[in-house]
């Protein structure tokens, strides 16, 4: 949940310096080499399991398969949650883009999986969803000043195109592992780490498409050339990879986590990303400064359902 919600601010390191999509690159290749990194160390060592070769050796081809869809469909989503973040902002972006995609993937889930209590997992999806709409409201009225209301209407748009479509990408990576049993799978299923790697695999092919077509006709602002990538000073790209790791970590955790908590839970803390986003948008890049007292009073209670609709998913899995 903390790496989820807090590598975007890389992405804020940035901006103004270096067009989301050229951030993106080296973002997707920092996720490909952690889940290299983690496969052939974590995956590859220690008492019981299979390694990562020889996991990936026996895995079915469906099971690769799904893992890859996975991956592709986390990247699009997460390229255009990418450019409202950087057009819109993360206190905005993240609560409605991440935010729907956790009512929508936890539901997904339990049905894939059905661990944990429903009325507490879907009572605390609800105070999520109330928050959600309470952003939304407090970032119309805060910049509706600021911006024309079309311009307003895009990114928010974007933002919950995005959630839909970040909600779908969890059960295919799950579906290609054994959660019953992650020290030993079943023949043809993978373990977190490979799964992992093969996820990873299908977010950098696929980047290939997304971004190359992004950048040939971006959300915003002019086309740019493959050269401008190249002439990045090292710092910039720097960034980007760090962004990836960042976020890579937090999927590493998160996959592990699903053996035991199960995948509607896992993926639903996960996803309590919007709320520290949230708090790194208003408190430390000041996305809300100014406000009107309405403002601040929706973003408190934004806050505060946040927290109770995580405990009540929390307590869900106990």
């Amino acid at each position: 949940m903390l790496c989820w919600g807090s590598w975007a601010n890389t992405q804020k390191l940035v901006q103004g310096q270096w067009r989301f999509e050229l951030f993106y690159w080296d973002y997707v290749l920092g996720i490909l080499l952690f889940a290299l990194l983690g496969a052939f160390t974590l995956g590859s060592y220690g008492e019981g399991g299979r390694s990562f070769l020889q996991d990936l050796e026996q895995a079915e081809a469906a099971n690769i398969r799904s893992a890859l869809i996975g991956g592709v469909v986390f990247n699009l989503a997460n390229i255009l949650l990418t450019a409202a973040i950087a057009h819109a902002g993360m206190a905005v972006a993240f609560p409605l883009g991440i935010g729907l995609a956790l009512i929508i993937g936890v539901v997904l889930n339990y049905v894939l999986a059905s661990k944990g209590d429903p009325l507490l997992l879907f009572t605390g999806v609800t105070c999520v969803s109330v928050a959600i709409i309470l952003n939304a409201l407090a970032y119309r009225m805060h910049r509706g000043g600021n911006m024309d209301s079309r311009a307003t209407g895009k990114w928010i748009v974007v933002s919950i195109i995005a959630g839909i479509l970040m909600s779908t990408f969890y059960p295919f990576v799950a579906a290609g592992m054994d959660l019953s049993d992650f020290r030993t799978p079943a023949v043809g299923k993978m373990t977190p780490y490979t799964a992992f790697v093969i996820f990873a695999l299908g977010i950098a092919v696929s980047n290939l498409f997304f971004n190359s077509f992004l950048m040939r006709r971006p959300l915003e602002g002019p086309p740019i050339a493959y050269s401008m990538y190249f002439r990045g000073p090292l710092r910039m790209h720097t960034v980007g990879l760090l962004g990836g790791a960042i976020w890579g970590l937090g999927n590493l955790f998160n996959l592990i986590a699903a053996g035991k908590a199960g995948p509607a839970i896992s993926y639903g803390l996960g996803q309590g990303a919007t709320l520290v986003a949230a708090v790194w948008g208003v408190f430390v890049w000041k996305e809300f400064q100014g406000g009107s007292k309405t403002v601040k009073f929706y973003i408190t209670s934004m806050f505060l359902l946040f927290i109770i609709g995580l405990g009540l998913i929390i307590m869900a899995g106990n």
